[in-house]
Formats: C-alpha cells, structure tokens, sequence
C-alpha cells in the first residue's frame, strides 16, 4: 500500500467523520448533563470535535454495564480459545483502520502521522493479538498434596476494571491495558485523557464489531477531576489501572483506599539516566539513540532519556555528536510524513516546557541547542528539541519530568558516580547503558534502580518484556504474562477426597 502524502492526509482530515460521544452498553451516548468540551488540534488550533463530557452519573452507568456484563458470564464464563479469537479479530480491525486511527491520533495530539501509523498502530493491535493469543496458554497449578487431598490454584477474572490512561501514546496505552483485561475475562470502563479522548472512542466500536459484547468495553471520556476520580472512588469497580504523572497516581491510590480498597496498579512518572561510558562500542551510535531518546514523540514519553551520564573523559567530543544528531530532529507539520518532530499537545504542555527550558538558564546550565517556541506562525504549539550541558543533577530540570525534548548532560568519572546519579532520583523507570565491558555492562544493570535496563541501545524490548518502574515510577507490570497478574485473582481450592 502506498503511503499517503502530506496534502492527502490533509484532505481525509478534512473528510474525516470524528465520534466524541461516550460508548456505554454498546452505544454512544451524550454524556448523562449533555456537557461536552472542545476537542482542539495542537496542529494549528482547529477545534476536531465536541466530546462528552462524562462525570459521576456517567462513571455508574458504565460501572452497572461492566458489573452486569460480568455477572452475566457472555464475556468472563466464555472459553479462553473463544475470547482468543475475538481479541485477535480486534487486532485485525485495528490494523485495517490503521490509516484512519492514525489520522485521528495526530491531529488530537500532535505526534508525527509516520510515527502514529509505524509505531502507535502496529504496537497497539500487537498488545491485542499478543495478550489474545497468551490466554489459552496460561496454564493453572495443581499444588503438591498427600494422595486423599487435591489443591488447585486457578486465577479468575478480577470483575470490572477502570482504565485511565494518558495522552501521549493514546491507543497504544489504552490497548496495553485492554489487551491482558480483556483476555482475561474482565468488564472494563477505560477513561482516556481528555487531551486525547478520539481514538479510544473510535475504538471502543470496533472492539463491538470484533465480537466484544455490549457492556464489556465502556469508554467514558472527560476530565480526571470529575469521571476519572468517580471511577476511582467507585465501590463497585475492583481493580483500577493507570498511566501518567506520578503527583495523580498518588492520589489514585488515596481515593482506593476511601472506597473499597480495589487494587490499584500504577505506572508513572520517569526522569531516566541514559549512561555512556568511554568504552562505548559506538559513539555516533550512541550520539543518534541520546537525540532520539529525548526527541522521539516530543519528548513526551515517560521513558525519555532526559538526563544524559556522559564519561568526563569523552564528554568534549561526544556531547556535540549528540547535539549535530539533534539537528536532524526538527519541528514540522505533523501530516508531513516528513516530518520526525510535532506538536506538543497542547499549549498548558507547550508553556511548561517553555517554564522548564528558562529554570535550566536561570539556574546556570548551559544551553548548546534549541529553546525556543517554533512554527508559531501556524497558530499550534511546536518547542525545538533542547540541550543543557553543564547539568548538576540537583537542577530543577535534572530532578523533575519535563515530558517535553529538552536534554540534561550531566558528566561523571568512575561507573560507582555514574550509578550514584542515575539512582537520585525519585523515579524507577528506565535506564540505558552503554560500554563494550560485559561484566560493566551487567554490574550497571544490575546497580540501576530501575524496571527497564537497555544496554547498547534505547528503549528495546517487545511484548515478551514487562514494563513498569521502581520507585514512585509505580508498581506493577504492563506488557509479557506478568501483566496478566493484575487483572486475575489467585484463588486456592482445597479438596478432601
């Protein structure tokens, strides 16, 4: 299939027909007040659509459907084989409306529409089939017992589970979470950003027509203060995902414990140290991985390689290989399959960055690149990739998550200094290093507090590889069968024969 140029996915946007109602019992419904909020473009500003606004009336609407679903057994008594090829025919549909759901994605959030279609798309009807085609070969136990007992350990369904997830990989986030709750048997509410609510809406219809029955997938749209804390309190929802900043997924898990104390798992925040060693086997590769590791998607990727550790002794000649990388990474317009730099999403995340970028300058760290607001002219919100040097990781920009390409180099002497700053730091998520030393290489490893290790490379795994952070970066594990813990209950079962 051939790609389609930029002013092609200009004329199907302006084709494009956009769902903003919510999706309850296998329906879009206006929200229950008939409250919407303006839907705008971080591309130039348009307004995409009015999208319901749901709040606690609507949260115990979607939460009844979920309960009744469940209880009725036409999903969570229906055999693991079947639910298989339900999730798989999802995949398929998500990969035949890629086009259209990639389209939906860039305009609501701004991220490259190549990016969108090659990584978002693909990644999220992998989760699908991958988590579909895991549930029949998730095997129970049978404990080891005298000859006249028999104890089984089986895992159940955990019931309805609410879903809250972020706006920067909007369908890929939603679909890591829907993969393995679906697949196992669960009802789900997912709440999508506010800042990103279109393609979990979208979706929420093909996952109908994939054989999904009504009431099993519910999307709720609307801001976290109002449906997303009414999902958080609600008593009859049993387990609560998230994934976003760390400040609310504290606060998710206060409102857990007001209600009914339902599981609550949690991947946040990151401020990940991406470490070369002098001994790097290529520094200009190297050089190119640092740039993309705090470019790719604007930066806004919890796991962005924000504080680059570079060996004082190599720190002269590396640090302009990576700013000479970072000049290939440039802002443009997002329906530009082009274009590798977008929008940010919206102008609240564009004057953060922009706060975050003047706290490096006042605090003294030297600005080699970028720092500028760009293509304002186009009436969006695009930031030029960023790099300080001279970064004490007591900074400002060293300790907090920008979500946004701006780079902190920070040097160091010995591995034991590369460890000691990569660790201070209240966040777990990843961390990258880079040396020819085998037995460096896993001592770092194993030294870094942190859920994901890359060695040689940033950002690798697959969905064989669980995800999630130490720390206040959360708890729990998305992607692989250990994500799969956090939608069933254990139970054992102890027979007298």
């Amino acid at each position: 299939m051939s790609k389609p140029s930029r002013a092609e996915w200009e004329q199907r946007a302006n084709a494009l027909s956009i769902e903003g109602r919510a999706f309850i019992q296998g329906e879009y419904l206006a929200a229950a007040s008939g409250e919407t909020f303006d839907c705008l473009s971080p591309i130039d500003g348009r307004l995409l659509a009015r999208v319901a606004s749901c709040d606690a009336a609507d949260a115990d609407a979607a939460v009844r459907s979920a309960r009744q679903a469940f209880e009725s057994g036409v999903w969570s008594r229906k055999a693991p084989v079947a639910r298989k090829r339900v999730m798989i025919r999802l995949a398929e549909l998500i990969e035949a409306n890629a086009q259209e759901l990639a389209l939906l994605e860039t305009l609501d959030m701004g991220k490259p529409i190549s990016f969108a279609l090659s990584v978002d798309m693909a990644a999220a009807a992998r989760a699908i089939r991958w988590s579909g085609e895991a549930i029949d070969k998730i095997y129970d136990e049978v404990a080891a017992t005298p000859h006249d007992e028999l104890g089984l350990v089986t895992r159940e369904p955990v019931g309805v589970v609410a879903a809250i997830v972020p706006w920067n990989f909007p369908l890929l986030m939603a679909c890591w979470k829907l993969g393995p709750a679906l697949a196992s048997g669960n009802s789900v509410v997912l709440k999508p950003s506010e800042k990103s609510p279109l393609t979990a809406i979208r979706l929420a219809q093909l996952a109908l027509e994939a054989g999904i029955p009504a009431g099993v997938l519910n999307v709720l749209p609307g801001y976290g203060h109002t449906v997303g804390k009414a999902l958080a309190l609600h008593m009859d929802v049993d387990t609560l995902v998230f994934t976003g900043s760390t400040r609310i997924a504290k606060q998710l898990m206060i409102y857990a414990g007001e209600s009914n104390m339902k599981r609550v798992w949690l991947e946040a925040g990151g401020k990940s140290p991406n470490i070369v060693f002098a001994d790097a086997p290529d520094l200009n590769a190297a050089a190119e991985a640092a740039a993309s590791a705090i470019a790719f998607n604007q930066g806004e990727v919890c796991t962005a390689g924000s504080r680059l550790l570079v060996e004082n002794s190599i720190k002269a000649r590396f640090v302009p290989l990576v700013v000479e990388a970072l000049q290939r990474w440039k802002p443009g317009h997002p329906l530009d399959p082009a274009t590798n730099v977008g929008a940010l999403v919206d102008q609240q995340q564009l004057d953060t960055v922009l706060r975050y970028i003047e706290s490096g300058r006042s605090e003294g760290a030297q600005l080699l690149a970028g720092g500028q607001r760009a293509l304002q002219e186009t009436g969006g919100v695009y930031v030029e990739p960023t790099v300080f040097d001279g970064v004490s990781n007591a900074m400002t920009i060293a300790r907090e998550e920008i979500f946004g390409p701006v780079l902190s180099v920070i040097g160091f002497d010995t591995a034991e200094d590369a460890v000691k700053i990569a660790n201070d730091t209240p966040y777990g998520l990843a961390a990258a290093v880079w040396t020819s030393d085998l037995s460096k290489a896993h001592l770092t490893a194993k030294a870094l507090r942190a859920g994901s290790v890359w060695v040689n490379q940033y950002d690798g795994g697959d969905m064989t590889a669980p995800f999630g952070g130490f720390k206040q970066s959360g708890n729990g594990r998305d992607k692989s069968l250990h994500a799969f813990d956090k939608y069933t209950e254990i139970k054992a079962t102890w027979i007298k024969l």
